[in-house]
C-alpha cells in the first residue's frame, strides 16, 4: 500500500546540511498496524510526515497504491491527503473556535460532501465513539482524551484507506491512552483501516503487528 525507496530528508545548516532519514526503505502492507519506534531526533515523525504529505522528501520515491505520489500534480496529491489518509496528532490541532461537531464535519467540506451526506456521517462517528452529549462543545471545554477522541473521529469521518499517528497517546494519562490505543486496534481490526504509529511508548507498540526501529535517519535491520 505504501512504498518508500531510498527516501532521503535533509535541511540545510550554514554551509552543509542536517540529514534527518537517509536512504530509507520501507514497505506497509493494506491492512498493517506498524509502529515506529526510535529515540528523539531519529527522523520518525519526519517519515510519518512524508507518508501524510505533510513534508517533501529531499530525494527517492513514494508509492501510495502503486502510483508515484512524486510525479502527482498538486490536485490529485490533494485529493490523496484529503481522501484516503486520515491524520492523527499529539497536540489534538482541533480548532478552538468550532465546536466538536464542526470539527468533525471539516474535512467533509473539504471534499465537497453533501450536507445530508455529512450530517450522516458525523452522526455516525459521534454516536460510535459516544460524543452525542458533547457535540456542541468546544475543545476547551472537553478532557485531553476527549479531545484526541476527536482527533480520531475528524480523521475516519472521511473514510479513509490508511491512518497515520504521530504520538497519539503523548498528552494522555494511562487510561485515556488505553482507550485510544483499543480504539485504534478496532479500527484496524474491524474497519479494516491501515495505521501507522510514532511512539515512545512500549506498550503501545505491542498494539501494532510490527515495529519498526528507526535510528540516525536509518531503518534498524
Amino acid at each position: 500500500m505504501i512504498e518508500l525507496r531510498k527516501i532521503s530528508k535533509h535541511y540545510p545548516v550554514g554551509f552543509g546540511r542536517n540529514e534527518i532519514l537517509k536512504d530509507v526503505d520501507l514497505t506497509i502492507q493494506e491492512g498493517e498496524f506498524v509502529s515506529i519506534m526510535g529515540p528523539s531526533g531519529s527522523g520518525k515523525s519526519t517519515l510519518l510526515h512524508i507518508m501524510g504529505l505533510l513534508e517533501e522528501p529531499s530525494g527517492g520515491e513514494y508509492l501510495f497504491q502503486g502510483e508515484r505520489v512524486d510525479r502527482m500534480n498538486e490536485k490529485k496529491r490533494t485529493q490523496l491527503h484529503r481522501g484516503a489518509i486520515g491524520f492523527v496528532f499529539q497536540a489534538y490541532h482541533l480548532i478552538d473556535e468550532l465546536t466538536v461537531y464542526e470539527n468533525i464535519e471539516t474535512p467533509l467540506l473539504y471534499k465537497n460532501v453533501s450536507s445530508s451526506e455529512r450530517k450522516s456521517r458525523v452522526a455516525d462517528v459521534l454516536d460510535r465513539f459516544n460524543m452525542v452529549a458533547k457535540k456542541d462543545l468546544f475543545p476547551s471545554q472537553l478532557s485531553g482524551g476527549q479531545q484526541q477522541l476527536v482527533g480520531i473521529a475528524r480523521a475516519i469521518v472521511a473514510e479513509p484507506r490508511v491512518i497515520l499517528a504521530d504520538e497519539p497517546t503523548g498528552n494522555l494519562h494511562s487510561d485515556q491512552a488505553k482507550v485510544i490505543m483499543e480504539l485504534f486496534r478496532t479500527l484496524n481490526e474491524q474497519d479494516k483501516i491501515t495505521i501507522v504509529q510514532v511512539t515512545h511508548s512500549d506498550l503501545n507498540a505491542t498494539y501494532g503487528n510490527r515495529i519498526i526501529q528507526i535510528r540516525d535517519g536509518h531503518i534498524q535491520g
